[in-house]
């Protein structure tokens, strides 16, 4: 168990069977672990003796993970691998089951993760819980969000042309960077559907421009596929949204032919966005 492909399959494999005490010994000593999308703001933990506590306290405590849809994409770095997946998570106390979406950027050396970014469902991990009304409380008691200076925009890939599209108000603009018959998803959002045309895109991104937030891309990081056609971008939104200061950290996997997007599966912080707004009951209700 060596390549970053085996260690995730041997991480995921015992968090299905929930062999929480034995998943710390996958990561490197001094391993560090981010979740930019927590409640109510990004985390991040380091050591194995602390990834440890949280397996086997918070998470073994509280929910059965159960995973499925496995799709690994591996990158030109061999030491990198974006992982998508869905679990399906029973909550230890209400015995009600959800299935989740997530996706993580493992870097693994030597056999270790050495470095894990983490992006999960929280919103339907706090629905089983019978736990919204605690996550509206965390975001209105959360302290004001840490800002990170600015990606300038350049030429870049069709995903950097489509951030910062939306950054600059460019909205009419970006339904040209898809193909005429594409397949956008938005794991995180409740209610939404699957993109399939231009015309649907056209009706996206006016709404988006609708609302017309004042944002910057901050934190843009690229990893491309071993398959030429996949892309994975990480970046945060930042800025003011609903007359309320917000940053949105978002990380999208996209297959890209013939210089279009063909498909996507966008992973939007929008329980950061309704939390920060106050819109959190609104959101859980289109579950």
């Amino acid at each position: 168990m060596t390549t970053p492909r085996e260690v995730f399959a041997a991480l995921s494999d015992g968090i299905s069977e929930g062999r929480w005490e034995e998943l710390s010994a996958l990561y490197a000593e001094d391993a560090v672990v981010e979740h930019p999308q927590a409640v109510p703001r990004p985390t991040r933990i380091t050591g194995r003796a602390t990834v440890h506590e949280r397996f086997t306290g918070a998470l073994a405590g509280t929910l059965r993970l159960k995973r499925k849809n496995v799709v690994v994409h591996e990158t030109t770095d061999p030491e990198v691998i974006v992982a998508e997946y869905d679990y399906d998570a029973e909550s230890v106390t209400t015995g009600r089951t959800i299935p989740t979406a997530n996706i993580q950027i493992l870097r693994v050396r030597d056999g270790l993760i050495v470095h894990s970014r983490d992006y999960h469902d929280y919103l339907r991990l706090a629905v089983i819980r019978d736990g919204v009304d605690q996550l509206a409380k965390a975001y209105e008691q959360a302290p004001p969000r840490e800002l990170s200076p600015v990606t300038p925009e350049g030429t870049g890939t069709v995903f950097e042309r489509l951030v910062h599209g939306v950054a600059g108000g460019r909205w009419d603009e970006l339904p040209e960077l898809y193909a005429e018959e594409t397949h956008v998803t938005h794991p995180f959002l409740p209610g939404s559907g699957v993109l399939r045309t231009r015309d649907e895109l056209r009706a996206h991104f006016a709404a988006g421009k609708a609302l017309n937030p004042g944002f910057a891309v901050a934190d843009l990081v690229t990893y491309q596929g071993i398959d030429p056609e996949v892309l994975i971008g990480e970046f945060a939104y930042q800025g003011d949204f609903g007359g309320h200061a917000v940053r949105i950290a978002n990380i999208f996997a996209m297959r890209i032919s013939g210089g279009l997007i063909v498909e996507s599966r966008d992973y939007g912080d929008y329980l950061g966005i309704a939390g920060d707004t106050g819109q959190i009951p609104d959101l859980a209700a289109k579950l």
